[in-house]
């Protein structure tokens, strides 16, 4: 299996970042056009991108405020089944951010293309946070 890694610092308490990460706004601010869900073990999330970017996936692990693991379910097929999901340590008053894209079955050209698209919207999540900035979600990826 393979699996994609970013880790980061936020200037922020780790309770906004984890907002930014688990609530629909914060989502849809740097990440889905809509979604929906609540950070709750079994829990469905609805993340959507357009029409034929309609996903779902389930709450597998949740520590309110710290971190939270998603098993997408129904996506795309090279995301199917994978793990997606971050850890917060907060230290005087910054957080950092351990983000995780587990699971995958193969290193394919998908893989790369995905480990890409993550570094950018994971910086559109801190400049969420830090900075109140959304960018569009039409100049996301």
């Amino acid at each position: 299996m393979f699996d994609i890694h970013h880790n980061f610092v936020v200037k922020a308490p780790a309770a906004k970042v984890f907002d930014a990460f688990c609530a629909p706004r914060g989502l849809d601010s740097w990440w889905t056009l809509k979604s929906a869900g609540k950070p709750e073990i079994g829990n469905l999330y609805t993340f959507y991108f357009g029409p034929e970017y309609d996903w779902r996936a389930a709450v597998i692990d949740v520590v309110t405020g710290k971190e939270l693991t998603w098993k997408m379910i129904e996506t795309m097929h090279d995301w199917k089944n994978t793990a997606v999901g971050f850890q917060l340590v907060e230290k005087e008053g910054d957080t950092l951010v351990h983000f995780f894209h587990s699971g995958w079955a193969e290193a394919n050209e998908h893989f790369g293309i995905t480990t890409f698209c993550w570094g950018q919207l994971l910086n559109g999540l801190k400049m969420y946070v830090e900075d109140g900035i959304v960018i569009p979600h039409a100049l996301r990826n």
